[in-house]
């Protein structure tokens, strides 16, 4: 059965930021949230993307313009959570919760709908996952070249939100041979169950990818912290037991935002450059502090038998939020993109959306605010759990959601590899207008720096062994122009030291020596 939408073609809004990085709203109608988007690697212009409950668009020039419609399924209903992805023969998939007509039950399966198109119509769609009346939930998917089938995990609920403790929660996986057409029956994967309340004890967060050989990965978040399994024969067994990737507590509270999650997702490189093979687990949480949201990464060398201690990947100084993690990768040179909403910048509930992105395997990051102009989110309106990243041989398009008063909107960013690129030039560039003269110095030394924007400023004096020694601004906000900090250096003893400046576009270090009369 196919069925024809009708569209409504929007031209979008456009604006600039400072890094020159397009934003473009997709869509305000609706009251739009948890955005999704897939671009098809054959095409890097073609762009699907969702958001709740049933909103639709596509774009067929890289983001810049959108037709808008809404998805329908006359056997199973549209209920939200959208999951995008493409395969490599230029077909969509739209994962989404259901709500059937009656007799049916409200998220009683995981529904896959395809297009054929570019998005100008959909089948019915298939489902998986049903199961009487417990609750599917929270899936996510992905398409494996080596084999050509679809992968699929999601949470299943006896009883959504029960606190009774016989009601459980697990990971579920199911796979289609047939691009969509059919699914197999659900293998659980999880070895502890977590409860059915939604919070931090319950198992959530599976997101699955696969390996240069057709292995599947998948990592999720519960009572054990985050933990990882794979298969290496295309689902039929998997590893016994869940190997711990981190600690982890993943129901974060944000203020104003009515709920926040910091579930993992999982992501490898397939790319032919050095790091191919290498997975990546990425996630957010509050281990540095309450009022401290944090993006971080692990990756393993190894098929997810070790881990590495978790890499931080925004690069603000402490004490404020970035949450609402999403990784892809571009399988065309292995470079990794994060997108996540950040607070940096501002000393309230004001929020922007960040980039960061890693070209050497994730030992370092730079950051990139790419939203034009910062809002605040208000918890009294539902805000949505995720936002949503894609990336194909250096074209990259974050998709995320934003509230002005009682306005929801969906967002995306024309980012390409070479405008990073020449953005981090002007990076380093600015940076050079730090100074710090005399250098040795006796009794003062002066720091000056430059700023194109208002931006929170760290000055900080660290001994030989590292350990900081001295704070001269405690992050405070500098607006924009020429400033100069002195620093008495009867606060230090004789010796050599390292400074560091930091700000929103750049940090610099260098050796200081102070030398008394």
């Amino acid at each position: 059965m196919r069925t024809t939408y009708i569209f409504i073609i929007i031209f979008s809004s456009y604006f600039f930021n400072s890094l020159a990085q397009q934003n473009i709203m997709i869509s305000n109608t609706g009251l739009p949230a948890e955005p999704s988007i897939a671009i098809n690697p054959n095409n890097t212009n073609q762009l699907i993307a969702g958001a709740n409950i049933n909103k639709l668009y596509r774009s067929n020039d890289g983001g810049q313009t959108w037709t808008i419609g809404t998805l329908s399924s006359a056997s199973y209903g549209v209920w939200g959570d959208p999951t995008i992805i493409c395969d490599n023969n230029n077909n969509f998939y739209y994962f989404h919760l259901s709500n059937p007509p009656a007799p049916g039950n409200w998220i009683d399966r995981i529904v896959c709908q395809k297009t054929t198109n570019q998005g100008v119509t959909w089948n019915d769609g298939s489902y998986a996952g049903l199961n009487g009346t417990k609750a599917q939930d929270k899936q996510w998917a992905v398409f494996d070249n080596v084999s050509s089938n679809i992968y699929l995990t999601w949470t299943e609920f006896d009883a959504y939100g029960s606190s009774n403790t016989s009601d459980k929660s697990r990971i579920l996986f199911s796979k289609s041979t047939d691009r969509g057409i059919t699914w197999t029956a659900p293998t659980k994967l999880n070895n502890t169950d977590g409860d059915c309340v939604d919070s931090s004890q319950t198992v959530e967060g599976a997101v699955p990818t696969v390996g240069p050989n057709g292995e599947i990965y998948v990592s999720w978040t519960g009572p054990n912290g985050i933990v990882f399994k794979k298969s290496t024969n295309q689902g039929t067994t998997w590893t016994a037991n869940e190997i711990l990737v981190n600690n982890h507590t993943w129901d974060l509270t944000v203020p104003g935002v009515d709920r926040c999650n910091g579930f993992p997702v999982t992501g490898c490189d397939l790319s032919n450059g050095p790091n191919r093979g290498t997975i990546y687990i990425n996630w957010s949480d509050q281990r540095n502090g309450t009022n401290d949201t944090d993006i971080f990464l692990s990756k393993s060398t190894d098929q997810g038998v070790t881990w590495s201690a978790p890499i931080k990947v925004n690069n603000d100084s402490p004490g404020k939020h970035q949450f609402l993690n999403w990784m892809a990768i571009d399988q065309t040179n292995g470079y990794i993109y994060i997108v996540f909403y950040d607070r940096r910048n501002h000393n309230d509930n004001k929020t922007d959306v960040y980039l960061a992105y890693s070209t050497d395997g994730g030992n370092t990051f730079t950051n990139t605010k790419i939203s034009a102009t910062p809002f605040t989110p208000t918890s009294t309106t539902f805000f949505g759990d995720y936002l949503n990243i894609t990336a194909h041989n250096g074209v990259i398009r974050p998709i995320w959601g934003r509230q002005d008063g009682s306005v929801k909107s969906i967002w995306t960013a024309l980012v390409s590899q070479s405008t990073l690129a020449t953005t981090n030039f002007e990076i380093e560039e600015s940076s050079s207008s730090i100074t710090n003269y005399p250098n040795p110095s006796s009794d003062e030394t002066y720091f000056g720096f430059k700023l194109y924007k208002d931006s929170p400023v760290s000055i900080k004096i660290y001994d030989i062994n590292g350990k900081e020694v001295l704070d001269l601004t405690n992050n405070k906000t500098y607006e924009s122009g020429k400033h100069v900090i002195t620093m008495n250096n009867q606060q230090l003893s004789e010796g050599t030291y390292t400074y560091v400046i930091k700000s929103s576009y750049y940090t610099k270090s260098k050796k200081l020596i102070i030398k008394k009369n």
